[in-house]
């Protein structure tokens, strides 16, 4: 079975997945438009900087030429397709001219493959990782913690929420399988979509660290690695931080920003603790990487997400509840009475990836996936 993985490899785990999926047996290829700020490896970069604008496009419909010739399924991820014109235009993004100029229409004319993979019996999946599908509206009205609110209106504009609403529309009338990496999303997405682990890490290239015994003159060493302050919680995070040393506990903050991969991963290593995220509801790959390490996380989990997740992931997940307002008390807790605990949490992060974020073991489960689409439009 040969599976392409497009447009985009956010945080590695579409190329992660492709890796796990080529080990098992399938011939499976993950292809980014554009290379991650990052530095997560994937297979193939389509866009290279100083690329013309007729050359990318060229490349674009190149690369759905090779979808509808070369591959039994395509599995798009970040809740695009290959034929999709600008990002989500939140305050992040900035538009090409291309984007101005389609941005009236695109609602018209992008997702166009997606009839086109379907009329030619290819299965097609999406894969959902956060604000591809997670909108400002809902989120301000249906939650007291979220993304949406702590960061300003220009973030999730209402254009932006419509948009997204519009794309997952048009996914569902054509995909087989949907999939979502993080829970809250299931709130927005069609009714089938089912929740996904990520795949980022394989826990056989990551070499277990742990967390070394405390001295009793040793700061906690935390670390926090935040790709956008407001939408992870940073400010909370340096507040509750700086309060505690304003008392006497013992903890340093290391803030892991505009590093590539591999130099995050060299932080975490040396730390004690690591904090993801304090709005999302649910952690994130760095989280994952962490808890490969050996490292315990802390990060906000939403009470109303967690039905979506299987009753034995819910149950032995070992990551550290703490929203915004409790971090400053889990963070005294945890650097002085608990501390000596962190070494067990830490080993138990371990075993929770190996058993639920091993990408062998998701890349099992979709083929199973794949394959149940494929036998059933063979007899269509």
């Amino acid at each position: 079975m040969r599976v392409l993985h497009a447009p985009w490899d956010v945080g590695g785990n579409a190329a992660s997945l492709a890796r796990a999926e080529r080990s098992i047996g399938l011939q499976s290829w993950a292809v980014s438009f554009r290379r991650g700020v990052f530095g997560y490896p994937v297979d193939e970069v389509l866009w290279e900087p100083g690329d013309s604008w007729i050359t990318r496009e060229y490349r674009r419909f190149e690369l759905f030429r090779r979808a509808l010739r070369d591959y039994d399924v395509v599995h798009f991820n970040f809740g695009q397709s290959i034929l999709t014109w600008g990002g989500y235009f939140t305050e992040r993004h900035r538009l090409s001219m291309l984007d101005r100029l389609l941005l009236p229409i695109a609602s018209h004319v992008e997702l166009l493959d997606l009839p086109a993979l379907r009329r030619a019996g290819k299965v097609i999946a999406i894969t959902y990782q956060g604000d591809d599908a997670r909108q400002g509206d809902y989120s301000r009205s249906h939650c007291t913690n979220s993304i949406a609110h702590a960061v300003p209106p220009s973030y999730y504009p209402p254009w932006s929420d419509l948009r997204k609403r519009e794309r997952i529309a048009r996914f569902a009338r054509h995909a087989d399988l949907i999939y979502a990496l993080n829970p809250d999303l299931l709130h927005v997405l069609p009714g089938r979509a089912t929740f996904l682990p990520y795949a980022n890490v394989d826990p056989a290239e990551w070499t277990f660290v742990g967390v070394s015994e405390p001295s009793p003159l040793s700061p906690l060493r935390v670390v926090h690695a935040p790709s956008h302050r407001a939408v992870k919680g940073t400010g909370d995070v340096v507040q509750a931080c700086e309060a505690l040393r304003q008392t006497g506990v013992g903890i340093e903050l290391i803030l892991v920003e505009n590093m590539t991969n591999a130099e995050a991963r060299q932080a975490m290593a040396k730390s004690d603790l690591v904090i993801d995220q304090l709005h999302a509801g649910w952690y994130g790959g760095v989280a994952v990487e962490a808890m490969c390490l050996g490292k315990p996380v802390v990060c906000y989990l939403r009470a109303e997400d967690l039905g979506f997740v299987a009753p034995d992931m819910r149950q032995s997940l070992p990551v550290i509840d703490a929203s915004p307002g409790s971090l400053p008390e889990v963070l005294r807790v945890l650097a002085t009475t608990a501390r000596s605990t962190l070494p067990s949490i830490g080993r138990a992060g371990r075993a929770f990836v190996e058993r639920w974020h091993n990408p062998r073991m998701i890349a099992t489960k979709l083929h199973h996936d794949y394959a149940g689409v494929a036998r059933l439009l063979a007899h269509r």
